[in-house]
């Protein structure tokens, strides 16, 4: 019988309906077909066709915008949001508006047109994080900038315009509705018990056992309660930290390993399919208006981590019209199946 669950963070259910699927091997998803790397803006050699990098891991011999880079950052051609230029919040009426204020960065994970992040060396997925870590840092700066999000769309399924490998990176000038929710659910929480939500949800996974796809010294990889999508993974630092930012060096070095190890166990098991990640991190805590004390508890209430969801079904009218999920797979059943690839 399918089962109604609700999430423990959001206010949100979710239908698990494990009998209009079949077995998790039955979801395997045709690959993309290899792209050319010839004429590809984010290859060796074409370093002039993006515009000037902001970050790099290169060596100290090399130079700006030519070869020799191992991760480079570069403005997004196309931004969805322009980081010039002032807010100009207004009211038309009933409606508020403001300018497209942001910014869209484009990390370029490697020089390696064809490698897939979880075939990737530890190290190369290390220089990654800590350039995610650097342009936030950066960014968060800004005082018009109160949220950023960092995100991997892999696959065309998944949104991907360009084979070679990347990550992007979108800071708004207001909190998004799903971050703010989760914010605003671990503060109700904290003030109501004194503890964090997702340390709890953390503790309890771990007693339970059955959701656990993998758990390491500093990590630990769940198939959420309440998931979305089949085969939907959530990774949490076991130490409670809000802000993604303050991963500690032998931290950075094992997100690493567990980021490919569970990006492997993906596309062994589902040959290789479409997937999104995206980090969710402390906002920007500059003061608010008339609210000094908005982000007190932040650092005791919020946790970050990692949402990875392979795109294996549509999200289609009844979805959209309701905003109940209807998933395929029972999250236990998954994490069985991700646990035997292991």
């Amino acid at each position: 019988m399918p089962q109604l669950r609700k999430d423990p963070i959001l206010d949100c259910w979710v239908i698990i309906a494990a009998e209009r699927g079949h077995r998790p091997s039955d979801f395997r998803v045709e690959s993309d077909p290899p792209m050319a790397s010839r004429g590809c803006p984010f290859c060796y050699e074409n370093e002039d066709k993006t515009p000037p990098e902001i970050y790099a891991v290169r060596p100290a011999n090399t130079q700006p915008n030519k070869p020799g880079w191992l991760v480079r950052v570069v403005p997004n051609r196309y931004p969805a949001l322009t980081i010039e230029g002032d807010l100009n919040r207004q009211g038309l009426g009933m409606f508020d508006l403001m300018n497209g204020v942001g910014a869209h960065e484009i990390i370029i994970e490697s020089p390696d047109h064809h490698l897939n992040l979880c075939e990737a060396l530890p190290e190369q997925i290390e220089h990654i994080v800590r350039a995610y870590i650097a342009r936030v840092e950066d960014l968060r700066r800004d005082k018009r900038l109160r949220h950023i999000i960092v995100f991997r769309n892999y696959g065309r399924a998944a949104g991907a315009s360009l084979a070679h490998p990347h990550s992007q990176l979108i800071a708004t000038a207001i909190v998004p509705r799903l971050p703010k929710e989760k914010l605003e659910a671990a503060r109700l929480h904290y003030q109501r018990k004194e503890r964090c939500i997702f340390c709890d949800l953390i503790r309890q996974e771990q007693a339970l056992g059955e959701r656990v796809v993998l758990e390491t010294q500093h990590f630990i990889v769940l198939s959420p309660f309440a998931s979305r999508f089949p085969f939907e993974l959530v990774i949490f630092p076991l130490r409670h930290s809000h802000d993604f930012v303050n991963l500690q060096p032998e931290e950075i070095a094992d997100l690493a390993r567990v980021l490919k190890e569970a990006l492997w166990r993906l596309k062994v098991a589902l040959d290789n399919p479409p997937y999104n990640y995206m980090i969710h991190t402390a906002p920007s805590t500059h003061p608010r208006p008339g609210r000094p004390e908005y982000w007190g508890t932040l650092a005791l209430d919020y946790h970050w981590h990692i949402e990875i969801c392979p795109r294996l079904t549509r999200v289609a009218g009844f979805e959209w019209g309701t905003g109940f999920y209807i998933n395929p797979v029972a999250p236990e059943e998954a994490t069985r199946f991700l646990r035997e690839v292991g």
